[in-house]
Order: structure tokens, then C-alpha cells, then sequence
């Protein structure tokens, strides 16, 4: 398996190509047709595109690797950039090859140039990077991904959990020590079942942060950045999405203005239930159903007005039996098996692998229920956590 910082590289690297390919391709082709198709003159245009052309595919893969293609509109504003830069570096380096001194009258030449023989170059640069640069980069960065991983990111509690927000229960005292003892014992039962647990850089200012899976939600090699539905939620994006970043994962994100909280979001199979709550909007889940479609996945979008989450609400276990407690589901019937459990805290399940799950230790009951199914269940005290409406799903994010 690859790093992912040499999978980017490549990424980078072919994804430079094709863009500089297609500069040199289609401005060729526009000027020998202005040129009604003269052999003669493709000597003299491919004099004029070939140092634009290299230093387009350096300027590109630069820019890839700097984070050109992580949002579209860095990528269309890079685009232009690239393609500027590139053909004026390529002008300075061509005349400096036919010693032709850089005086006033040839820095005029040079700008002449830029809005003539040379326009279609840098224009095809700039339309080639946001779109097949993008699409290139994006599909040699998946190749040989993390699939075969078992990560779990975790985010240390923040000095202030206590403060984080609640919606459907009432407040209570939040033992801080007690919290951080909790969450060291939720790692290392993450570890002890042969996940490798890698921290998000801590947020000590920012209450809710714990929840991690909140920011992203993971699809094979692809993460899409959440938008967090709470104001005081955003700001926790930005460390969730540098720590996927460096497990090579390619990153979509939902834009404003849709919201969309990864405990909303339950995948089972192919078919992704999409809670429609107070944290996210309708403009959330239309945004995932367009980002995930391609990757095979089909969204199907579930009314949530009993509690916080979908996933406060639900989960699934490794057969794909969706389980949750009746009094916090809309409606059972949106999901193909729906198995009732006996107690709120019982709704919640991660799955380690095809015969073992993770769930809290106060709901014995329904730990006895899934015990009788046949599965492996360690159980974790979360108790300070579910205090804020938190879960064992949503204090990790998970790649697989």
C-alpha cells in the first residue's frame, strides 16, 4: 500500500500532465487553424507553447500538491493563476534562449504575446485544471487508498465539554475528569480491537468537539467535510479536515447553504439514510446525494424530530439490521429490517468488524439483546458524554 503523501505526489504529478497536454493540444490546434492549417507554421507555434507548456506542468503539480484541487473554487481560481503564470514564465524562459534582452520594448512584446499567440494556451490551462485536473487528481489519489484500514480519528475533550450543546434533554453536571478517564478507556477499546486510533488535533475552546464524527462522514476513499448545523459547530471542521487530509483520503465538502452533521448520517450497504433534523437541512442531504451518487451510494432522506441525531435515534448492526429505540424514531418503516431495542442508550452501536460491536454499558439490556444475536459486544461507560446527547458513534470517526 502507498502513503498517502505519495499517492498525492503521483496525483499531482499526473494530474499536471494532463493539464499541460491539454493547453499545448488545443492552443496548437486553434492557432494552426488560424494559420488555415500551414505545416510550416506549426514549427513556430510549438517554439511558442513548448516552455509555457513545461512550466505549466510544474506550475500544476505545485499547486496540486499545495491543495489546489481541495475545493472546486480554489481549483478554478488556480486554474487562472496557473495558466497566467505559466505562459509568462514560458515567454521570459523562450526569449532568454534566443538572447533576446528583456528591454522595455521586449517586456511590451511579452504582454503582446499574452493576448495573442499565447491566449489560447493559458485559457485552455485555466479551463483544463478546475475540470479534467480536478477529475485526474481525484481519481489517482483514490487509487490504493485506505480501504484497507481500520482507523478510528478521536478528538480529545475540550477543557469546557460541559458547556456543549443539548436540545432534547435536560442539562446535567458534567464530571470533567471522570469525561477524560471515559474517553482514554473508549480509545483504548478501539486499539484493543485492532483499530488504529490517530487523534484530531485538540480544540480546548471549542466544547462539542469530542463528537468528531459530526465533521465528516467517510465513503471507502472519500471524506465529505461536513458543515456542522450549530454556529458554535464550524470551527470544528478545520482540524477534522487536516487529519483526514494526511490519511490520504480525497475530500468533498457541503457548502453553504446546507448544513449536514455526520450523526445524521447512517450508511448501511449501498443505501444512505440521511437524518432531516434541527442540525441538518434539506439543502445538506441534496448536496450528499449529488456528492455520493457517483461513488454508488443511494440516499434516502429520514425525518428526525425526537431527537438529536438519525444516529441518536438508530444504527446498524454488521448484517445491516437497523436498530433503535421506538420512542426516538419518526417512523421504522423507512428501513428495510428494523429491530426495536429496550432502552435509549441502546440505539447506538460501532461496528468493529463482522462479529463484534462497541456499545455503551448503560444499556444492559439491549447489550443482552444484541449479545443474543449472535455478536461480540464490548462495552465502554460513555455516561459523562451521554449527558450532551452523545453516543460510542460519535465520538470517532471511522475509515475502513
Amino acid at each position: 500500500m502507498t502513503s498517502p503523501w505519495a499517492r498525492r505526489l503521483v496525483a499531482s504529478l499526473v494530474s499536471a500532465v494532463a493539464v499541460a497536454a491539454i493547453g499545448f493540444v488545443a492552443a496548437t490546434f486553434v492557432l494552426m487553424v488560424a494559420n488555415q492549417l500551414n505545416a510550416q507554421a506549426l514549427g513556430n507555434i510549438t517554439t511558442y507553447l513548448g516552455w509555457p507548456a513545461l512550466s505549466a506542468f510544474v506550475l500544476s503539480a505545485i499547486a496540486a500538491l499545495l491543495g489546489g484541487y481541495d475545493r472546486r473554487w480554489i481549483a478554478v481560481v488556480a486554474g487562472i493563476l496557473v495558466g497566467l503564470v505559466s505562459t509568462f514564465i514560458g515567454e521570459i524562459v523562450l526569449f532568454s534562449t534566443l538572447n533576446v534582452t528583456l528591454s522595455g520594448a521586449a517586456w511590451g512584446q511579452l504582454f503582446t504575446l499574452l493576448i495573442s499567440i499565447e491566449l489560447p494556451f493559458w485559457l485552455a490551462v485555466a479551463v483544463a485544471f478546475p475540470t479534467a485536473g480536478y477529475a485526474v487528481f481525484g481519481a489517482v489519489e483514490a487509487q490504493g487508498g485506505p480501504t484497507s484500514r481500520k482507523i478510528a480519528l478521536v478528538r480529545i475533550p475540550a477543557a469546557n465539554l460541559s458547556e456543549g450543546l443539548i436540545t432534547h434533554i435536560e442539562r446535567e453536571a458534567v464530571d470533567s475528569e471522570l469525561a477524560d478517564k471515559q474517553w482514554d478507556d473508549y480509545v483504548a477499546a478501539l486499539s484493543a480491537a485492532g483499530w488504529q486510533t490517530v487523534e484530531v488535533a485538540s480544540a480546548d475552546r471549542l466544547a462539542d468537539s469530542v463528537f468528531a464524527e459530526d465533521t465528516a462522514v467517510v465513503f471507502g476513499d472519500t471524506a465529505v467535510i461536513s458543515r456542522p448545523g450549530a454556529d458554535e459547530r464550524k470551527p470544528e471542521v478545520a482540524g477534522t479536515e487536516a487529519a483526514l487530509r494526511a490519511q490520504g483520503l480525497r475530500l468533498l465538502r457541503i457548502e453553504e447553504p446546507g448544513t449536514l452533521d455526520g450523526g445524521d448520517v447512517l450508511k448501511v450497504g449501498d443505501t444512505v439514510y440521511v437524518g432531516r433534523g434541527g442540525r441538518t437541512n434539506a439543502e445538506g442531504i441534496r448536496q450528499l446525494r449529488a456528492l455520493v451518487a457517483p461513488l454508488g451510494y443511494t440516499v434516502v432522506a429520514v425525518p428526525v424530530t425526537k431527537a438529536l441525531h438519525l444516529k441518536t435515534a438508530v444504527t446498524a448492526l454488521p448484517d445491516g439490521t437497523v436498530i433503535g429505540y421506538e420512542p426516538l424514531v419518526d417512523d421504522p418503516r423507512i428501513f428495510e429490517r428494523f429491530l426495536p431495542v429496550p432502552e435509549a442508550h441502546g440505539t447506538a452501536v460501532v461496528v468493529l468488524d463482522d462479529e463484534t460491536v462497541l456499545m455503551s454499558s448503560s444499556a444492559p439490556a439491549s447489550v443482552a439483546l444484541v449479545e443474543d444475536l449472535g455478536y461480540t459486544v464490548i462495552q465502554v461507560d460513555i455516561s459523562e458524554f451521554e449527558k450532551l446527547e452523545g453516543c460510542v458513534t460519535c465520538l470517532s470517526i471511522r475509515i475502513r
